[in-house]
């Protein structure tokens, strides 16, 4: 069924910023319900023999229980909620990242009713694949973002019972998910590109997040899709480190935390979450900002790896190095939006002055270095206060910030500022030390993470590649926008209070994860 292009025309959209969805209702206006079960992330430590609880994201933060609470927490480090206490705990833990729900025993809302927005520019065979893989009995609406051969797209959509809406002019992806979200009628929305193909229990699976009252979106892992096309050196390399795939951990999506953005080649959303949708003056980067607006408005963002979506990666290497290129350019739009979420590096005042150490690279470099991680050692110790052996449990903290910072250290040096690292290279023997530790280093240690197809010197080449191309981008779309905020990495000091009974206080021994899409 073909719909006439709904909406203004795109010299309005174009000015006007997005109209911001609702704000999710608050822990006491809708509790989690009844038999709802949460799990202890794997990295969070339970200390003093259950009266604490360490961890959690985009700050670590030790969490005191009181003698109620350590009853509701079982000892597979699980909760289910059974009454008003308990759903306050796990509402707490979810909120700060030490806990995730566990999705397959959760319930469906009770309108799990949902509308599939398909985006589309051509590409009649990856759109009828996508369409088999939704399958009958749903409301899909393709909107064909001004094809260059439409009627391939509209025998495609016609075959399958969709909906389709062409625009007269191409938008971009922004423009056309906004038009098919203007259409939707359900509670909930799809949004996935043509370029995918869904899993039977993805959609299913992560409805059951939104038993949560509070998560606006949630997103699968993304995962390549293998086709006799992508059987190349760069195809393999995408297999192993694609720009989508945010790994095998749950997590609260978040800017600053280990995983901070979430993309929207397949994404479930609550449609009071969403207002207007996109924003259609960014071409590149609308996912990210999307999430972050829906995030700061209060929602949750669930990232589900236990379910995925297939994506057809680039696997040529001109299209797969100038997409790359594109992700950069995203950086500056998205710093002009989100000034304090899209630092390359956020490092602590501690592990900044360490690797400063470090990178002079002179006979003081190391003893200093390790001086200024043991006097954090000991004050992250001192603040843990009366939990059983402080002092290794921080030691363990700051040796996790210290790894954590080196590493970002080493994608400043490679990623976002190598033509300033290539220029020094030419003068300063140091400068040449400190990239080919940090380009070796970055191989190895994915290579010992992950599974590769290639070898080791094909890999390395396409991971430099990778990183010149966004490198790039993030430096032109500075250049064009006349400013180096997306280039700065932040220095920031955790909050330091002491905690008091049964509360929460940061304890942040380092930085947090960069945010630009990597």
């Amino acid at each position: 069924m073909r719909t006439p292009f709904p909406g203004p025309p795109r010299s309005a959209r174009a000015v006007d910023p997005p109209r911001p969805g609702t704000r999710p209702p608050t822990a006491r206006e809708s509790a989690l319900p009844q038999g709802f079960r949460v799990a202890l992330d794997r990295h969070t430590r339970v200390l003093d023999g259950g009266r604490s609880l360490l961890g959690g994201a985009p700050v670590t933060r030790l969490l005191r229980l009181s003698p109620r609470a350590r009853t509701l927490l079982a000892s597979d480090r699980t909760l289910r909620v059974e009454n008003p206490a308990g759903a306050a705990l796990a509402d707490r833990l979810l909120e700060l990242g030490l806990a995730h729900p566990v999705v397959l025993e959760l319930p469906l809302p009770e309108r799990p009713n949902v509308t599939y927005v398909v985006p589309v520019r051509d590409r009649p065979g990856p759109l009828d694949r996508l369409l088999r893989s939704i399958g009958h009995g749903t409301t899909v609406i393709v909107v064909d973002d001004a094809s260059v051969n439409p009627g391939a797209v509209a025998d495609v959509v016609g075959r399958h019972g969709a909906r389709l809406v062409a625009l007269p002019e191409n938008l971009g992806p922004a423009g056309a998910r906004n038009t098919g979200l203007r259409l939707v009628r359900t509670p909930f929305v799809v949004f996935v590109d043509s370029d995918v193909v869904l899993g039977a229990d993805t959609v299913p699976t992560l409805l059951r997040h939104f038993a949560d009252p509070r998560v606006g979106i949630a997103v699968p892992r993304v995962t390549g899709l293998r086709t006799d096309a992508s059987d190349t050196w760069i195809g393999r390399y995408e297999e192993t480190r694609s720009s989508l795939d945010l790994g095998e951990r749950p997590a609260l999506v978040r800017p600053g935390s280990f995983v901070s953005w979430a993309s929207t080649a397949c994404v479930v959303a609550r449609a009071e979450a969403l207002g207007d949708g996109f924003d259609t003056r960014m071409r590149v980067g609308e996912d990210v900002d999307l999430g972050w607006r829906v995030v700061q408005r209060g929602w949750r963002l669930r990232y589900e790896p236990a379910v995925s979506a297939a994506h057809e990666h680039r696997s040529a290497f001109p299209d797969w190095f100038r997409r790359k290129a594109e992700y950069g350019t995203g950086a500056h739009p998205l710093a002009e939006r989100h000034p304090r979420s899209v630092a390359p590096a956020v490092l602590a005042p501690w592990s900044a002055a360490a690797v400063l150490a470090l990178l002079a690279q002179r006979r003081w470099s190391v003893p200093v270095a390790a001086g200024l991680c043991a006097a954090t050692a000991v004050k992250v110790g001192r603040r843990l206060g009366i939990t059983d052996r402080p002092l290794r449990t921080a030691a363990g903290l700051t040796a996790n910030g210290a790894v954590a910072a080196l590493s970002q250290t080493g994608a400043l040096i490679t990623r976002h500022w190598w033509p300033v690292t290539a220029a020094l290279c030419l003068v300063s023997r140091r400068a040449r030390r400190a990239a080919a530790v940090a380009a070796v280093a970055d191989v190895v240690l994915e290579r010992a993470n992950g599974h590769s197809g290639l070898d080791p010197l094909r890999y390395a080449l396409a991971r430099r590649l990778d990183d010149i191309a966004y490198g790039a981008g993030v430096w032109w779309s500075a250049v064009r926008g006349g400013s180096a905020a997306s280039l700065l990495p932040r220095v920031q000091s955790p909050v330091a209070r002491r905690p008091k009974a049964s509360s929460s206080s940061s304890v942040r021994s380092a930085s947090s994860s960069h945010s630009h899409r990597s």
